[in-house]
């Protein structure tokens, strides 16, 4: 018992209380690192933003008919009397936007269903290795097919003069923005726990019936995520829309329209823009405008989740 007790009573070492401080320092110094890289997110956005702000605030202040800016579609900064008007922009943004989730959602959350509750452990691997190499294509090739392959086969099946349309890019933006809503949505309905498979299971549910009355309002917030990431993937697509579109500033009235979207706008004419005149500076006006439906998006799907989450808290 003496030599239990003066074991417990041992004093640390000075070469023990040296690693003990080593250690804390280390802890210390990592938990910073990750402290800064959480922070240094926060410090780019806040980065960019200022850029194009100071870009774009001679003309967003002052300097441009604001009414004028967003109820006109007369676009034409290289004339002797420049004109500055977006609301083609914008329909040709929104209509793209929206045809696209309309083709993607289904696709993309009837995948991630599929891919997470019916499949086998193969082909369940099969199919991710897909949707990652899917995701993997660059922008740039999927408008070389939007150009060589959709263009084509559009004008063969609709009779249109041109295959370069609101359907083309809609086409290529669901399939860009398919392999992002499978795996967020994927990972979400995995995450609701099994006991919920195994209660509606006990109560006689069918297998879809899991899915739609019970998976779907349990991971309805991740699935919500997965669906707004696909929209933020369309609005902010640029050069693939920039060759499926037609680059024809005009609200559309038909899928088979051609449009110009406000991102194709700038990476259109930003390489030809005098740096610091006004049409420089209006397409920085247009990033602005970009970053506020960003922020809007993201703001309504927060305010959306809090409230789900309310109701379900409740």
């Amino acid at each position: 018992m003496a030599t239990i007790t003066g074991n417990l009573n041992e004093r640390p070492t000075p070469a023990r209380r040296g690693t003990s401080s080593l250690q804390r320092l280390g802890e210390l110094a990592i938990e910073s690192l990750i402290r800064l890289c959480g922070y240094s997110a926060i410090l780019f956005v806040f980065g960019i933003f200022f850029f194009v702000f100071r870009e774009g605030a001679p003309m967003l202040f002052g300097g441009l008919d604001l009414l004028k800016f967003f109820t006109s579609t007369d676009w034409n900064p290289v004339s002797k009397t420049p004109s500055y008007g977006i609301l083609g922009l914008l329909a040709g943004t929104a209509s793209v936007t929206v045809l696209s989730m309309a083709l993607a959602v289904p696709l993309g959350l009837g995948a991630a269903v599929f891919v997470s509750e019916f499949c086998s452990p193969k082909i369940k691997e099969a199919l991710k290795i897909a949707i990652e190499m899917l995701a993997a294509i660059p922008s740039i090739v999927w408008g070389f097919i939007a150009y060589m392959m959709l263009n084509p086969l559009i004008i063969w099946a609709t009779g249109a003069p041109v295959g370069l349309n609101v359907l083309n890019a809609s086409i290529i933006l669901a399939l860009m923005s398919v392999p992002v809503i499978v795996s967020v949505g994927e990972d979400a309905l995995k995450a609701v726990p099994d006991s919920y498979r195994e209660a509606a299971l006990a109560l006689g549910a069918s297998r879809w019936e899991i899915v739609y009355r019970v998976l779907f309002p349990a991971a309805k917030n991740g699935l919500l995520a997965a669906v707004l990431l696909g929209i933020g993937r369309a609005i902010g697509e640029t050069m693939a829309v920039l060759m499926a579109t037609g680059n024809a500033n005009q609200i559309p009235t038909s899928p088979l329209d051609r449009v110009q979207t406000l991102t194709a706008t700038i990476a259109a004419e930003l390489g030809e823009a005098v740096q610091g005149d006004d049409h420089y500076r209006v397409l920085f006006v247009i990033g602005i405008l970009l970053f506020v439906i960003a922020f809007v998006v993201n703001l309504s799907a927060d305010l959306i989740v809090r409230g789900i989450r309310g109701k379900q808290n409740a």
